[in-house]
């Protein structure tokens, strides 16, 4: 990989200074943004319908997709999968929406990227996959609404913050929290000086594994063992009669091959493809880097280091065997260490760290997570939890507002201005995931820094930064 210069130092054509006074700081939209300053030729009319292709359709890919339909001024005329049955339902689905057979499929999403009349793409495919499929997106100046986290690794994710940077795309990351009131006043409250100086925040994610769509029950009943929990899969190993049971032949209308992409080759093996993907560090990330996006993206946000993050990271963590058929932390605890004297604690498994986000000063304390406001937000001041809204009286700083993510992003399609949650603030929002697991996975307190984006003096963990691919496939 080539050589960069550091990203938070660089930010192409938004620098670091207009990028916080845009994206981040005390303002209000509409967000004003001239066309030169993003170094964009191009230009769309802001009555112009946008024309939209989709790559992946599971779990996150027919929501997001279904959003995107309900939006007048947005169109979806492709849709890519690797798996026929999958493809034909996009299809279908997107074609009885619009009532016509306008809607093409495509099984190879470089031939979806290369249509000039598409304007955007919604990318919906597994962690393995966002770093070649985003770039391309890039390099075909598709603008994007990506999934979370932004990539499996800090470096991939550092090459697609500068593929959207080069080729001045527009992206949105599908972290919705930020298009939500409750998380929005949460952080204005702490960006205004509420609580005080922040000293400690929480983040508190979800532990274990999900069984997605019952893949685990069914083969816990092939082997006999129907009334097992689904953790069982966490200690089914190479060679056992379990295992020889849950590899099979891929199905004839999955392209299995071509779905490992660039990860190491390996068994097929139902209960880690489709949705369960995330709890294989082969493909995914586990709890800790599928829920890194949403929560510390909030804690960030209140923060104010959208482009910064920690200095210090160190942590522990429960991990069955790593050739296990399930193999991803269950239970999981990462310190980090920020500027201005400020800690951090990630958990998930933890009693003491409560879901969501909460963020603690020298004169109070605010937190937040998803669900019913009346249940998913408290504080240290009745008088802040008053209305939707942070009263005006108290709300000396006035974030970005947005009341739907994915209107957000085709707004901004039209407007070339910054979205809610661009690639830069995803990166930075899911780096301290990233280097928690680093660190669990070496045993070792990681240095970070943040102008240069790179560990400091630790050659082995600075390698786990990246991974190899496997052939053909290369890294932008």
């Amino acid at each position: 990989m080539q050589k960069k210069s550091s990203l938070t130092q660089s930010l192409g054509s938004l620098n670091r200074r207009h990028f916080l006074k845009t994206a981040g700081a005390a303002m209000v939209l509409p967000l004003i943004l001239p066309g030169c300053a993003t170094g964009s030729a191009r230009r769309t009319a802001a009555s112009k319908r946008i024309t939209l292709g989709v790559i992946g359709w599971g779990m996150q890919g027919p929501g997001n997709t279904k959003s995107f339909m309900a939006l007048d001024d947005c169109q979806v005329v492709a849709a890519c999968d690797l798996d026929k049955n999958h493809l034909a339902d996009a299809v279908k689905t997107i074609n009885d929406h619009y009532q016509n057979k306008d809607c093409k499929g495509y099984h190879d999403y470089r031939e979806l990227l290369a249509r000039p009349d598409i304007d955007a793409v919604m990318i919906a495919v597994p962690d393995h996959w966002h770093e070649l499929v985003a770039t391309e997106a890039a390099r075909n100046k598709k603008d994007v609404y990506g999934e979370k986290p932004l990539a499996k690794t800090i470096a991939e994710q550092q090459s697609i913050v500068r593929a959207v940077q080069q080729n001045n795309i527009i992206w949105q990351t599908g972290s919705w929290q930020r298009s939500v009131a409750q998380f929005r006043k949460a952080c204005e409250i702490v960006r205004s000086g509420l609580i005080g100086q922040i000293t400690h925040v929480e983040v508190g994610l979800p532990s274990g594994h999900n069984d997605f769509g019952k893949n685990a029950m069914e083969l816990l009943t092939r082997i006999g063992q129907p009334t097992a929990k689904k953790d069982l899969l966490a200690t089914i190993l190479p060679g056992s009669p379990e295992w020889n049971l849950a590899v099979t032949p891929p199905p004839a209308e999955l392209d299995y091959e071509t779905w490992i992409g660039p990860s190491q080759m390996e068994p097929y093996i139902k209960q880690r493809v489709h949705r369960n993907w995330r709890w294989n560090y082969n493909v995914g990330g586990g709890q800790l880097m599928d829920w890194i996006g949403h929560h510390c993206d909030i804690a960030h946000w209140g923060m104010n280091c959208d482009l910064s993050g920690p200095t210090e990271v160190e942590g522990h963590g429960e991990f069955p065997n790593p050739e296990a058929l399930w193999n991803t932390c269950t239970k999981y605890r990462i310190e980090a260490k920020y500027p201005n004297n400020i800690t951090m604690t990630i958990a998930g498994g933890y009693k003491d760290i409560q879901g969501g986000t909460k963020w603690i000063g020298t004169e109070g304390w605010v937190w937040v997570d998803r669900g019913d406001v009346g249940k998913s937000f408290d504080c240290s001041n009745p008088a802040w939890k008053k209305g939707k809204n942070l009263a005006e009286e108290f709300r000396k700083v006035k974030l970005y507002e947005s009341s739907n993510h994915e209107r957000n992003f085709i707004d901004c399609v039209k407007s070339r201005q910054p979205t809610i949650t661009p690639a830069e603030v995803a990166h930075h929002s899911a780096i301290p995931g990233h280097l928690g697991l680093i660190a669990m996975r070496t045993g070792r307190k990681i240095r970070w820094d943040n102008a240069t984006e790179k560990i400091i003096g630790d050659d082995e963990a600075s390698k786990l930064t990246s991974r190899e691919y496997r052939a053909p496939w290369h890294q932008s």
